[in-house]
C-alpha cells in the first residue's frame, strides 16, 4: 500500500490514474462504511470500487490479493504482478506506459518508501509461518494441548465455540496460544456486536512484548479493541 499512494501522488500530474478494487475476504469487509474508514486510516484517496459479488474478480480470472493490473491509454493491460514485491519493476512499467502515451516531463528517479508497522514488508528470508484461518472450515493445525505446540500449531484455552469463518469466545478468560516463527504476527479479531470494547492481553513466549510490541498493544500487551459497525481490529 505504501508504494501505490507513493505512486499515485508522485504521478497524478502526468496522466496517471489509481482505481482500487475491494474485493472482500471476510463478511466485515463487505460494509462501505468499515471500507471507507480502513481507506481513511491507510491515507487512500484515490477511488475503490467495492467488488461484494466478485464480478471485477472474476472478469479478471483473478486469485490473489494483491493484484495489479496496469493499463495503457487504450485501455488495454499491459502488465501484471501477483502478490507483493517487484515494485521497482511495476514503477518502470508505469513511466513506460506514461512515456508511451506522450509525457515527456515525468518526474525523476523512483520512489523511495519507508513503510513501518503493520505496512512493513514481511522479511522474507527468515519467515517461516504462513496465513491461516481461525474458523472450522479453513484452519489447519488446531491442536488440544496448548502445552506442546509444534510451530504453526495452535490451541485454545477456555469456552469457545468454532464456527465456520471465525471463534467465538464464550466467556472471559479464554486464551489462543499460537507458536510460529516470524518477525511480525497479526490476528484480525473484534467484539460481539453488542459489545463496544474488549480488553486482550498479548505475550510472548509467556513474557510482556515489551519494545517488541504492535500497533494495538502497549509495551505490558495490553490493548482493547473496539467495535465499529463490525469493523474488527488487527
Amino acid at each position: 500500500m505504501p508504494y501505490i499512494r507513493a505512486w499515485a501522488e508522485k504521478y497524478k500530474d502526468v496522466g496517471f490514474v489509481v482505481i482500487g478494487v475491494h474485493t472482500p475476504e471476510f463478511e466485515f469487509e463487505k460494509e462501505p462504511d468499515n471500507v471507507g474508514r480502513a481507506a481513511n486510516d491507510m491515507g487512500i484517496h484515490y477511488p475503490i470500487a467495492i467488488d461484494n459479488d466478485y464480478e471485477v474478480w472474476r472478469a479478471f480470472a483473478n486469485n490473489y490479493w494483491p493484484a495489479f493490473y496496469f493499463a495503457d491509454v487504450q485501455g488495454r493491460i499491459r502488465h501484471h504482478r501477483f502478490g507483493e514485491g517487484d515494485y521497482e519493476r511495476s514503477e518502470m512499467v508505469i513511466r513506460q506506459l506514461l512515456a508511451d502515451a506522450g509525457r515527456d516531463a515525468l518526474p525523476q528517479g523512483l520512489v523511495q518508501v519507508d513503510a513501518t508497522g503493520p505496512e512493513a514488508a514481511a522479511d522474507w528470508g527468515d519467515l517461516g509461518s504462513p496465513e491461516n484461518y481461525l474458523g472450522s472450515d479453513r484452519t489447519s493445525n488446531l491442536d488440544e494441548t496448548p502445552t506442546r505446540l509444534r510451530l504453526n500449531h495452535w490451541a485454545l484455552t477456555g469456552e469457545w465455540t468454532v464456527a465456520p469463518g471465525s471463534i467465538h469466545l464464550n466467556q472471559p478468560g479464554g486464551r489462543i496460544a499460537y507458536r510460529f516463527h516470524a518477525r511480525d504476527l497479526h490476528l484480525v479479531m473484534g467484539p460481539a456486536a453488542h459489545v463496544t470494547s474488549v480488553r486482550f492481553r498479548v505475550l510472548i513466549d509467556g513474557q510482556a512484548p515489551g519494545p517488541a510490541h504492535g500497533v494495538d498493544v502497549d509495551a505490558k500487551g495490553n490493548g482493547i479493541s473496539r467495535s465499529r459497525s463490525g469493523d474488527p481490529s488487527e
